[in-house]
């Protein structure tokens, strides 16, 4: 699998030629590890049904280096449509070895049928996050509609003074319209090119201060059409990052994507609102 960049605001359309030669070896591989995936799922989903516990961080031993309490904020996980915070078990490890000391997953209810109220009640939940750490600010890894509420969160309800940097893995910025017979479905609608709840995203947004980096993958096929999964707006901070090789529910399982989530994450000093270097987002 391989990852590369896309400047920022930078649609992704203009890519996908250069992918189509490849395609059908790439779909058959990327298909057989979404089944794989899959099956793993199935059998970590009921640990993940219950809310997380929440407990304050054990104190550090008294001979530890004393470290900045503003170090890093905390990371919050969302999960996608119909799923929990189990599909988080290895990205949370992989963040957690690599320094990220305060990891939370919230599990929105699988009632849930829209998606501004979601993002009320995560609004409420970061709240208690900044209060029970001491952090003024989060990041936040959302996977599929956990990303669109989120988006939502910072882009329409001020979330933008409590969301340092918001990470999407396949969300439907723009809309999908794969799986037309699930319009049954209040949330579903919502995520239709054209809803309400999209066509408030394209509002402007002056001032936005959350910077957003999307991933998204030529072989996502949850999202049509695929560059659905890229942020398109003029008044964000925004990078967009292909994913070639893999699908949508690897997004949030594979260590490479682990690895640019890190990366994205501390794309900005701690404590400091700044946008991304000229360098842009730099994945292996």
């Amino acid at each position: 699998m391989t990852l590369t960049r896309v400047q920022p605001f930078r649609r992704c359309s203009s890519l996908l030629p250069a992918t189509l030669a490849g395609l059908p070896l790439a779909l058959l591989k990327a298909t057989a590890l979404e089944l794989a995936i899959l099956a793993g799922h199935l059998l970590l989903y009921p640990s993940g049904i219950t809310q997380e516990r929440r407990t304050a961080p054990p104190p550090p031993p008294p001979d530890a280096p004393r470290l900045p309490a503003q170090d890093k904020p905390p990371v919050l996980l969302l999960h996608g449509f119909i799923d929990n915070r189990s599909v988080f078990v290895l990205l949370r490890r992989n963040l957690a070895q690599h320094g990220r000391q305060h990891l939370e997953s919230l599990n929105y209810s699988p009632l849930t049928c829209d998606i501004r109220t979601a993002a009320e009640l995560l609004g409420r939940h970061i709240e208690e996050i900044c209060e029970r750490t001491g952090h003024a600010r989060v990041d936040i890894v959302g996977h599929s509609l956990g990303g669109l509420i989120a988006r939502y969160y910072a882009q329409r309800l001020g979330g933008d003074v409590r969301v340092r940097t918001l990470v999407t893995l396949g969300t439907p910025h723009s809309g999908t319209r794969v799986a037309p017979l699930a319009d049954a479905h209040p949330i579903v609608r919502q995520m239709r090119p054209g809803s309400d709840v999209v066509e408030e995203l394209r509002r402007p947004a002056p001032g936005c201060r959350t910077q957003f980096v999307s991933f998204w993958s030529e072989l996502d096929q949850i999202m049509d059409p695929v560059e659905t999964a890229c942020v398109d707006h003029p008044d964000l901070i925004a990078q967009n990052v292909r994913v070639s090789g893999i699908g949508h529910l690897a997004l949030p399982v594979h260590p490479a994507v682990a690895a640019a989530i890190r990366q994205a994450l501390d794309l900005a000093e701690p404590g400091v609102d700044t946008a991304a270097p000229a360098g842009g987002l730099t994945v292996a």
